[in-house]
């Protein structure tokens, strides 16, 4: 007698929401990639502008571990986009500050970034864009907000950049 596999009973939705991010972040770092950015590179660029931040602060932002945050840090120097500069409020402190240049691409970076998403959502019918949008909203502002704790933890996902 040969087993039989078990029947599904609802969706595939980890596979679903898997694959829609893997082709995303592939088609993002590829448009990113044509001027020479990462998506963590636009990340740290844009946090960055919006308030005196540190390395602690963005990489929290960014979900990126200490290693990351220094070596994406480490290439917005070298590219001459963002520095390491004393923080206004606490001299203890270093913040990543970014460069006028630094600046222009985060304008350019945050338009490209805005053209992939709405090319995603483009494929779907005005309408029904609004309905998954808010759908996915109220997924990860709900039951999906918080991970579960586990022994093995899955790769963590990155945090909203609002």
């Amino acid at each position: 007698m040969t087993a039989m596999a078990p029947r599904r009973t609802e969706t595939d939705l980890s596979f679903l929401l898997d694959r829609a991010s893997y082709v995303l972040r592939t088609r993002m770092a590829a448009a990113l990639g044509e001027i020479g950015l990462t998506a963590r590179m636009h990340c740290v660029l844009v946090h960055a502008l919006e308030a005196e931040r540190t390395q602690i602060q963005l990489a929290e932002i960014g979900d990126m571990d200490k290693t990351t945050m220094v070596v994406t840090v480490d290439a917005l120097e070298q590219a001459g986009l963002a520095e390491r500069r004393p923080s206004s409020t606490d001299r203890r402190a270093r913040i990543v500050a970014v460069t006028e240049h630094g600046a222009r691409v985060a304008q350019q970076s945050q338009q490209i970034v805005d053209r992939v998403h709405e090319e995603a959502l483009a494929s779907l019918p005005s309408k029904e864009r609004e309905d998954f949008v808010r759908a996915m909203e109220l997924l990860v502002s709900g039951h999906l907000a918080t991970p579960a704790e586990t022994p093995r933890p899955a790769r963590r996902a990155r945090q909203r950049e609002d």
